[in-house]
Parts: structure tokens; sequence; C-alpha cells
């Protein structure tokens, strides 16, 4: 993002007074004659009065966030559109100003469609000489074609003269409006004015709120004229946030006024009934109907064309001589052409529909989709806090998020199925433009920042909670360092086990060399590797690489390292091939370097055999085993909850001089105790006598077992160590396992 604002001269040269003029001609159009009389009738005063403070506590969010984005970015041609994918990316950009766009199409037949009820009274005159009802398509469909000849040839400046035109129009009707008498009632009680502020009948609420909404949708028209603006950074937050917060009064006052001017029933039963009230109303209300819906219409007939032209000179569609069909534009000024000509395509469609309830439901879909995804932009950029984000106009994370929430909320109170439909349709269009964009930005790198700031808070969080966390039981955070990760990838799949659900595990590749361009280069590259192949195996496991001149280096900066999980920590997993013991020897050299920072210690010998892992997780317990026997229980268990073993078991083995009843019964209490899922079945006491070893018995028994897990003091390492690792000959992988203090299960 750029914050630069002073660089956003276009080629256009509107300023602040056109991107007013149009939000507000368009907020103040046909559902302001048509069908607020019919609001405020069906849902009385009090309803009313909701359903335009509740639109609006989605729409002024809306502003402010198109604000804040437009005065931190380079906003040019597209609008709404350019700033979601500019903020979001393309591949959400592109989504969302597909729906965005269909919406603006559909607004302009909308407002077509509105335009043709001005001439209600020459219909019913009409009706009444010939005794025939004329079509409203003999009004809708020659506008339509009129208008978009018109802005074809004549370009977004002509729009602006008319629009001028039909706003002074418009805003003599709304006075004489407020300054006409009230309707007289008659001898009717009910029907004197004032008596028809009722309560609000919920039911009718939201089907009133969808056929209202887009009166309060037109705030961001004037976005759509971006390319065309002198300075958007300025004019786009002054024009927008005034027309929004113009609307909002002009609205609360029409429902004040229709309320003391006319009953419930005047107002449920007449659809012009603004004509009765103000004064000249005969004839200045149509005019003033007719000047409000087609400066609407004309309106978004400039921001549909605008919208799909960015979308197809941003490449987002799948095929290039559409992109370049769309793209095309005439002039300095760079006129959509082709694109008006595809507008007027898709309002002459939903116009031969002729219903303005119907399309009136669909726009509010479409806009309330469009506004919660900008809220939803600013709140994000809020959290995530981004040093690139620097807006000059400031508004606050709560309203952000308060309007995306409030947006999806209503869309599932109005249709639940049409908001899931909407979102199924919004997800397929953005998978089919990843198919064909995968380089773009995405939704994962959107919640980059959010994530990152996430991650951070609860780091902190836990680091200041780290004295009462020492009191919570037990999981494993290890870490790993090998040099050998391409060689074999045995114990990358352990730590891939432990990482999987209970634990957290860092793998580090080790490269043997001092730190320089070189060697840097040249773990990146690995790194690289390594993800893309984990990856493939669906692991939780982080990787990274240790650049050091030694290995015993090396694993002092690994032990060092933070854990980004936010705990620290407590494991250290050694690695060695069984048929090459001399490595055994750096590995015993460094055990005391881990134990210093009172680490577990874990140490890996990998055999020669293939993983096979429904052989089962074979644990050893001796009677020296005091210290390390609920580590290797609770290791072997969360092991077991990896899916790799899901149709494997733990067998857990004693080695006892003792009596074997004894053992077993404190073997079973300590495994209830734990409720770990190991059932008697599966314990096995084995009396020694005699000169047998328990490597012999470990090699009877353990011949065939996918993992055997056996323990070891601290007096080994300083007594022949290379004797005790190598004399388990005979089996498979085996984990050896020292804990650093007695872990309760």
């Amino acid at each position: 993002m750029q914050n630069d604002t002073t660089t956003q001269s276009t080629k256009g040269g509107f300023g602040t007074a056109p991107v007013f003029f149009t939000a507000i001609s368009t907020i103040l159009g046909a559902i302001l004659f048509l069908r607020f009389g019919y609001a405020v009738g069906a849902t009385g005063f009090w309803g009313a009065i909701l359903i335009i403070l509740l639109g609006h506590c989605v729409t002024i969010p809306t502003a402010l966030a198109i604000s804040e984005i437009a005065t931190n970015t380079r906003v040019e041609g597209g609008g709404e559109y350019f700033i979601i994918s500019r903020s979001f990316g393309l591949k959400i950009g592109s989504t969302i100003g597909i729906t965005l766009y269909l919406s603006q199409a559909i607004s302009i037949a909308f407002y077509v469609i509105a335009f043709a009820e001005a001439f209600e009274p020459l219909f019913n005159a009409w009706e009444t000489f010939s005794g025939f009802r004329l079509p409203r398509q003999v009004v809708t469909v020659p506008t339509l074609a009129i208008l978009a000849m018109l802005i074809m040839r004549k370009g977004a400046g002509l729009g602006m003269k008319m629009l001028y035109v039909v706003v002074a129009m418009l805003f003599l009707s709304l006075f004489l409006f407020f300054i006409g008498p009230a309707i007289d009632p008659g001898d009717d009680v009910s029907r004197i004015p004032g008596n028809n502020f009722s309560l609000l009948q919920s039911n009718r609420l939201f089907l009133w709120f969808a056929i209202c909404f887009p009166a309060f949708t037109g705030m961001t028209a004037g976005v759509g004229l971006s390319g065309d603006l002198k300075n958007p950074g300025k004019s786009i937050p002054l024009g927008t946030m005034g027309a929004t917060l113009a609307g909002l009064l002009i609205y609360l006052l029409v429902v004040w006024k229709l309320s003391v001017s006319a009953s419930q029933v005047d107002l449920s039963s007449n659809q012009l009934i603004m004509a009765k009230i103000a004064v000249f109303g005969s004839f200045i209300i149509p005019l003033g109907l007719g000047a409000s819906t087609l400066s609407s219409a004309l309106g978004s007939i400039l921001v549909a064309p605008r919208t799909i032209q960015a979308l197809a000179m941003d490449k987002s569609f799948p095929f290039r001589r559409i992109n370049n069909f769309l793209a095309k534009g005439k002039g300095e000024t760079n006129e959509p052409i082709n694109a008006t000509l595809l507008s007027f395509l898709i309002a002459l469609s939903f116009v031969l529909i002729g219903n303005v309830d119907i399309v009136a439901r669909i726009i509010s879909m479409f806009f309330l989709i469009t506004y919660g995804t900008l809220c939803l932009i600013s709140f994000i950029n809020h959290f995530g806090s981004p040093p690139s984000y620097r807006p000059r106009f400031k508004s606050k994370w709560f309203f952000s998020l308060g309007g995306f929430l409030l947006s999806v909320w209503i869309m599932f109170m109005i249709d639940s199925l049409y908001t899931i439909v909407s979102y199924a349709v919004i997800a397929a269009i953005y998978l089919l433009i990843e198919q064909y964009n995968k380089e773009e930005k995405g939704l994962v790198d959107i919640f980059e920042g959010a994530l990152f700031q996430l991650n951070r808070r609860l780091r902190v969080f836990m680091q200041k909670h780290k004295s009462s966390m020492a009191t919570e039981e037990w999981r494993p955070s290890a870490i790993c360092i090998s040099p050998n990760s391409f060689e074999r990838d045995k114990v990358m799949e352990l730590m891939k086990w432990l990482s999987h659900q209970h634990g957290f595990g860092t793998y580090f590749h080790y490269i043997e060399g001092y730190y320089s361009k070189q060697t840097y280069a040249e773990s990146q590259k690995i790194l690289r590797l390594l993800i893309e192949r984990q990856k493939e195996h669906h692991s939780a496991l982080y990787i990274d690489t240790m650049i050091s001149p030694s290995y015993t280096s090396a694993i002092a900066q690994v032990i060092q390292t933070p854990s980004i999980s936010g705990m620290e920590n407590n494991m250290v997993v050694f690695e060695y091939d069984k048929n090459h013991p001399e490595e055994l020897t750096r590995i015993i050299e460094n055990i005391n370097l881990a134990k210093a920072g009172e680490f577990d210690i874990c140490i890996f010998a990998g055999s020669s055999y293939p993983l096979r892992n429904r052989a089962g997780i074979h644990v050893w317990i001796r009677e020296t085993d005091e210290m390390n026997t609920n580590l290797m229980i609770l290791l072997g268990f969360i092991i077991l909850s990896h899916p790799d073993w899901c149709k494997s078991q733990i067998r857990i083995f004693i080695t006892t001089t003792r009596e074997s009843d004894t053992v077993k019964q404190e073997t079973k209490e300590r495994i209830a105790a734990g409720r770990l899922p190991v059932t008697l079945t599966n314990i096995e006491i084995i009396l020694l006598a005699g000169e047998q070893t328990v490597n012999d018995v470990i090699a009877i028994h353990s011949q065939y077992a996918g993992l055997t897990v056996i323990g070891f003091r601290e007096e080994i390492i300083r007594h022949d160590a290379l004797k005790f690792f190598t004399g388990f000959r005979g089996i498979g992988d085996i984990l050896f396992v020292n804990a650093s203090q007695y872990k309760e299960i």
C-alpha cells in the first residue's frame, strides 16, 4: 500500500461535488418515493426508524472503511473493486468485484423500472380512456436505451451535467413535500395524524428492510468515479461521508413527515402518498420521482461499466479476448464503451422483469456482501497493524467489525437459504479465479498480518503467565536437529507424530559451516524443499535450518531458540542410524549440554526396517525407570493419536524381580488414574530369572514392533553409553527416553 495521496491525480478532472451528488441522488432515489410510505404504514413510525438506523449501522461503517482505505492507497479506476483488490488481492478482489458489478448493473434496471412509476398518472389516464393497461416496458426499455446511447456517445461529462439538473429537481420536490399540509383525516379518529406511531411488528421488519435497503446503498455510488477524480483520497471521504450523513438526516425527517401527515391506512394504500402531502404534489412528486430515479440510473450506468472495465484490465477473466474487449475504452479518459454495452444488456434483462420489489431484494443481498467485505478489510488492517497502513482518515476497528457482523446477520435474517447460496456462489467464483491466477495474493495472504498479531499477543500472554502454566499438565514441545534430512526421514516422521495433536515440534536441518551469503542461500533452498515435502504429508511440524560451525554449537543455539508455539521447548530429540553407531559419539557428548537446560532427552535409533505402524508401540519399563515411566507412556499415547497409528495399540512390558501381581496392580492404578487407552490385556509383567538380561527379553518380545520405547538414566551417559545404546539388537526403531523430572499422567 502507498500512503502518498498527493500523487493521486488521474486523467479525470472531477472534484468532491460529483462524488457527493452521485451518492446523494442514488440515496434519495426510487425507494424514498415509492416504498417508504408503504414501510411506515406496514411497520409504523418506530419500525421505519429502526429500518433506517439498522441500514445505516451497515452503511456508515462501510463509508468509514471506504474513506479510510481510500486515503491509504493510490485509488484509480474501478471504485470499490479497486479498493478491495488492492487491499485483499486480485483473487478476492475479482470475486467480490464480479458480484459488485452485477449489483451495480442490476441497479440500473431497478432505477429505470422505478422511473416508469413516475408516469403512473399517464398510465391510469390511458387505461381510463382506452380500457387497456399499457405495460411499464413501453417507458423502461426506451429510457434505458436512450441513457446507454447518451453515455456511450458523450461519456461521464454529459452524465455529470445531467446529474446536476436532476439533483436540483430532486431537492425542490423534497422541499415542497416538507412544507406540504397533512392529509385531512375526516371523521375517522384512527386516521388522525400522529396516531400511526405503532409498535414494530418484527415479522415484517426484515421483509421491508430488504425492500428498503437499496435506498441506503447509494452512498458508495460516487466511489465508482474514482478513475475520473482529481484527488480520490480527498474527494471520496468527503463526498461519501457527506452524502451518507445527509441521507440519514433526510430519511429520518421523511419518516417523521409521513407519520404526522397521513394515517397508516393512507400510507399502506398509495405508493405515491407523498404526492397528496406535497405542495403541487400531483405534479412535483412524479417529477421528483422521475428526477431521482433518472439520476440514480445515471449514477449506476456511470459506475457499473467502470467496475467491470477495471476487472478486465486486471485480467480477472479466464479468456484474454474477454479481458481485452471489456477493458477497451475511448478517448483520453478511457470511456468504457464495451463495458457500458454489456451493462446495458444485463440491465435490459432485468427491466423485462418489471417488478421493483423483486429486484430490490436481489440488490440488497449483493450489496450486503460487498459492504461486509469492505468492513472486514478495514478491521483486518486495524488488527494486523501493517506498517504500510497509514490512512489520513482513520476510523475505529470496532465500527468495521460491527459493520461486518451486522451485514452477515441481516443477510441471514432476510433469507438464510439465499445467504448460504450467495456465499457458496462467491466461494465457487473464488476457486475458479484461483485456478488461473495462482500467483496472485489470496486468502492466506490477507490474514497474514492478523495472524501475526494474534500469534504475537498469544506468545506474550503465555510468557507472562508462564509461572501459572508450570502447574498445567505436560505436553511435548520438542526440537530436533539433524544433518540427514534427505538421507533418512524417520525422525521427521517421529516429530510429525509428536506435533500432530497434543504437542508441538520444530525440526532443524543442520548445515555445518559459517554463516555467509552462500550458506544462507543454501539453507533457504533446503528449507523450501523440506517445507514442500511436509505439505504432501499434511504435517503440523515446523521446519527451519541451522547454520553453525560445529554440532555442539548448533545444539547450543537450538536449545536457546524460543518456540514459535508460545510455550518453552522442553524436549530435545537426537537421532542416529543403527547401522552407523559411530554417530552416537557426538550425541553422547552433547546430552549433558541439553540436560543443563532441564530438557527431556529422546534419542531415536533408526533401523533399516520400513515403518511398521500397525505393529504397535512397545513401552519397556524397568524397576530403575521410576522417573521415566510416565513420560514413556505419555509419548506412546501421543504418538498413537496420529492417523498413521490408527490401527495400532500400545503394549506395556514391565521387567521386574518382584512379585508380578503387585507390580501389575501398581501399573493398573497408574493407567486408570491417567485415563490412558491401555487395557490390562496389553500389560505384560516379565519376571527376570537367572542370567536372563533385559536386552534378551526385549529382543524376543519386540522383534517386530513398530516402535520400541526404552528409558535410560543419566548414569548411563557417564558409564559406557555406547554399549548401552548399541546393545539392543534384532529389533527395529527404538526411542530412548530420559525425563528431566517426574511427569504427572
